[in-house]
């Protein structure tokens, strides 16, 4: 997310709600878009540049005196980093005209270009003006990145590209089959953010069984603390942590049947066992009184002033909460607790998936030039780069050695080294914006939270809303592969 609204994934404002990425490690998130009707398939397009000749250097071909257009969304990242990623292209092909843009307005600036077929190389696709990727997908308005994945790596051109990227980065740029729409740049940690600090002066460790969990939360409630708070007014926080400690519990599987919207999904016995465990968490007093009335900022403060131990979110909350978290601090994220020793997965299972979602239009006049410029902000230095100075991780899988890593950051790739292989990605929130966070998130888990559901009741609307969703022929349904 780039900014702080409740609306998207980017930067430093605009959260979609349920991704926002402001800048830790965080990543940014995919992001929803407004642009219910944008590109249609209008217009001619524009002359194609010519190929160029394939290189080691150039191995997508790019015809290096052809012109290359950049528009970037100028939000919580800013827009030096790509600004340096642009020097370095010039650098590589002098001959070279490139025009970089950056603005918050990319729906309204880019939409009538896509309609008229002269869209930008490349595009950084994100903000509150967020063009919908399902429409542009849809209406084959977008190149398929598979070249730029399958390309040699800007650093080593012994590895591709996709070998170098963090887990589920390909995954999320894919919505029906192989090819691949989108090249999500930024990177979030979504978990359970606590002070060490505090943590420490309850002599615990952060609890990897919920009895120790619960057990935890007492002796912080002894000390008048309670034990979580989350975004009572945007409950859709709360599956930060819940989506994968079900992962944890049941499996992958599960995650991916509730994805895919098939039937008794929810019913699942770990989806029972991991809303009961959150229950528990309300039924016992351990969540912050008055917590269903705060909202994300208000939840954020409360935490930050040692009001509550524990609160659900992604690795954006560093940066969002600079203002009010203490200098001592010590935040750090860990993996959700999961159940006890019969859980599928092992503790560190963890949900990270990617932001700040890059395209190249599919009749852009400069598509290899696009693509380049993408190899070249996933070279280990433009990744250094763009984290020194956003306090936010990258799509490639490293870029941190040398860097003085904030706490929240620290921790957050410290908690990646622990998951290894084990990182899940849900993707209702990407596919089904609308289920995930008024239906799933404030009528179905803020409702059980807030003592007003029992999770037996919890789970059956829940799967209804899921159940609705599934025949609902006016929206396009996905599946994993």
């Amino acid at each position: 997310m780039g900014s702080t609204v409740h609306h998207g994934v980017e930067g430093v404002g605009r959260r979609d709600l349920i991704k926002r990425s402001a800048a830790l490690g965080l990543v940014a998130a995919p992001g929803m878009g407004l642009l219910s009707a944008c590109a249609s398939g209008g217009g001619d397009g524009q002359d194609k540049a010519k190929a160029g000749k394939k290189t080691a250097k150039n191995p997508l071909g790019v015809n290096d005196t052809a012109g290359m257009e950049f528009v970037l969304f100028d939000g919580g990242f800013g827009k030096e980093y790509a600004e340096d990623a642009v020097k370095v292209y010039e650098k590589d092909f002098p001959k070279a005209k490139v025009k970089f843009a950056a603005t918050q307005k990319i729906q309204s600036t880019l939409q009538p270009r896509f309609n008229q077929g002269n869209p930008p190389d490349l595009i950084d696709n994100s903000g509150a003006e967020q063009m919908d990727m399902g429409v542009l997908v849809g209406k084959n308005q977008l190149a398929d990145l598979t070249p730029l994945l399958d390309a040699p790596s800007y650093d080593d051109p012994a590895k591709k590209v996709r070998d170098t990227l963090r887990p589920g980065i390909v995954e999320m740029g894919q919505f029906d089959g192989k090819p691949v729409w989108i090249l999500y740049y930024a990177y979030t940690v979504y978990g359970v953010w606590y002070s060490q600090k505090a943590l420490d002066s309850l002599d615990a460790e952060y609890p990897q069984t919920w009895d120790q969990m619960l057990a935890v939360c007492e002796k912080a409630k002894k000390k008048g603390m309670a034990g979580w708070t989350y975004a009572g007014k945007y409950p859709y926080y709360i599956p930060f942590s819940l989506y994968p400690m079900i992962g944890k519990v049941g499996g992958r599987e599960v995650l991916d049947a509730i994805d895919n919207l098939e039937p008794n999904a929810w019913k699942h016995p770990a989806v029972k066992a991991c809303f009961e465990a959150y229950y528990e968490l309300y039924k016992k007093g351990y969540v912050l009184k008055g917590t269903p009335g705060l909202d994300h900022i208000q939840s954020q403060t409360a935490w930050a002033k040692g009001e509550a131990l524990f609160i659900p979110n992604g690795s954006w909350v560093e940066n969002e909460s600079a203002n009010v978290i203490p200098a001592d601090f010590d935040l750090a994220v860990s993996a959700p607790t999961g159940i006890d020793s019969s859980d599928k997965l092992p503790f560190g299972t963890i949900w990270a998936s990617g932001g700040e979602p890059f395209i190249v239009p599919a009749k852009a006049k400069n598509a290899e030039g696009g693509m380049e410029q993408l190899r070249i902000m996933l070279s280990e230095a433009s990744s250094k780069n763009f984290t020194a100075k956003v306090k936010s991780l990258t799509a490639y899988n490293g870029g941190t050695s040398g860097i003085s890593l904030t706490p929240g950051l620290k921790s957050g790739v410290a908690a990646l080294d622990k998951a290894g292989s084990n990182v899940v990605n849900p993707r209702l929130q990407d596919w089904y914006v609308q289920l995930q966070k008024e239906k799933i998130g404030v009528a179905g888990l803020g409702e059980m939270m807030a003592g007003r559901l029992t999770p037996a009741e919890a789970v059956k609307k829940i799967q209804g809303f899921a159940d609705e969703a599934a025949k609902d022929t006016s929206i396009k349904h996905y599946k994993h592969q």
